[in-house]
């Protein structure tokens, strides 16, 4: 499946608050055909052989230019990923640590069950916005690393390289804390769900790829065919978010036909 549609497909699914902090992929598709677009008209112009090496001096300021434009819009998309990242990484930290504590008062007897519940269905659903936002990172990327191969496809231009190795580098990209994050919310599913309840634990623990989905499915079965809560209809739409990422993940590492630093995102 190609790129827009996997695209589009995790926006209409996404967290709706989400949805504009994503790459803008079809803006910078329509910058591009743009950039070709005046490039071609400029060196089509009808002037007289006196006039060539005017018109490919004033052909080779419009690229300059615009390429320069291009990449000025590039690098806010850059500073959008890395607000939004950071932003949701630091209120991670301050949920992660909330949530540890309530978790280890699960350990009193006196709790009550309801509690416990409440707990399962925090940790979970944190645990599926933080899947989102490793998602998240890995689309942008692809979506920066796609739009520069046609970039220098399209220009015979040599930019992707350079971009890519600066891109690399960006807070949006470091996903160190985030995964170590996952492993403690792991660790909570652990303690939430012990191994006394086999069909539970044996899903709770895994990988996001293989974890998050049976174990909603599971949870929120029991209210087929009802009306949803507004608690409810929140757990469900973290249960599509997080499915839909999970798919699209899927379906761009499936589809590269490199595997390559140009054509994956790191893990």
């Amino acid at each position: 499946m190609k790129y827009c549609k996997i695209l589009s497909s995790q926006l209409e699914e996404t967290l709706p608050e989400w949805r504009d902090k994503y790459i803008s992929y079809k803006e910078l598709k329509k910058r591009l055909k743009f950039i070709n677009q005046k490039v071609v008209e400029r060196s089509n112009e009808r002037l007289g052989e006196d006039d060539f090496l005017v018109v490919s001096d004033e052909v080779d300021d419009l690229s300059r230019q615009e390429e320069m434009d291009f990449i000025r819009f590039l690098e806010a998309e850059l500073d959008k990923f890395n607000w939004f990242f950071v932003d949701k990484e630091q209120d991670y930290i301050i949920k992660s640590k909330e949530l540890q504590d309530r978790v280890a008062k699960t350990n009193k007897s006196s709790i009550d069950e309801e509690l416990i519940i409440q707990a399962r269905k925090d940790v979970l659903n944190f645990h599926g916005e933080m899947v989102l936002l490793e998602n998240y990172s890995a689309l942008n990327y692809t979506g920066l690393v796609k739009i520069l191969k046609k970039y220098d496809k399209q220009r015979g231009a040599f930019i992707r390289f350079s971009f890519i190795q600066k891109v690399s580098q960006q807070p949006f990209v470091t996903t160190d804390l985030l995964n170590d994050l996952l492993k403690d919310c792991e660790m909570m599913l652990h303690h939430l769900f012990p191994m006394t309840e086999p069909s539970v634990a044996s899903t709770a623990v895994h990988h996001a790829n293989t974890i998050f989905a049976p174990r909603l499915v599971t949870a929120t079965a029991e209210n087929e065919g009802g009306e949803l809560t507004e608690t409810e209809y929140t757990e469900s739409l973290y249960l599509r978010s997080t499915l839909s990422a999970l798919r699209a993940m899927k379906k761009i590492r499936n589809g590269s036909k490199t595997k390559n630093v140009f054509s994956l995102p790191p893990m």
